[in-house]
């Protein structure tokens, strides 16, 4: 897996994907209806922000029935990663990544009981 500095920070140059990435490095995996639900945003347009944070090597995928679902790629290299968990650290408890986490969690019928079975 190889992750260029310029593609990824290019990917994470959009305030959407930017939440996205918080709430997979929050939450480990997530479906895309998850992330859909959370941030209040239409599915297809948060699998085109998806699909760019997959092609740059932030993030992978796996289908599980209809749905994809998204975690932060395992192979990403430790320069990456670690600017991940800072900037996850700095903006702890802020707006909106904060807010995302909230709606997550009170999403009714979460994935592993209804829709991505």
């Amino acid at each position: 897996m190889e992750c260029e500095a310029a593609q990824f920070f290019r990917a994470l140059g959009d305030e959407t994907r930017l939440r996205c990435v918080a709430l997979l490095h929050a939450e480990g995996e997530l479906c895309v209806c998850e992330l859909a639900y959370a941030l209040d945003l239409a599915q297809p347009k948060i699998s085109r922000h998806l699909s760019q944070l997959r092609h740059a090597g932030v993030v992978e995928s796996h289908r599980r029935g209809t749905w994809m679902h998204y975690r932060l790629h395992p192979e990403l290299p430790d320069w990456a990663r670690a600017v991940l968990d800072q900037w996850v650290a700095g903006c702890a408890g802020t707006s909106p990544f904060e807010d995302d986490r909230r709606v997550l969690h009170a999403m009714p019928d979460r994935p592993e009981n209804t829709c991505c079975a």
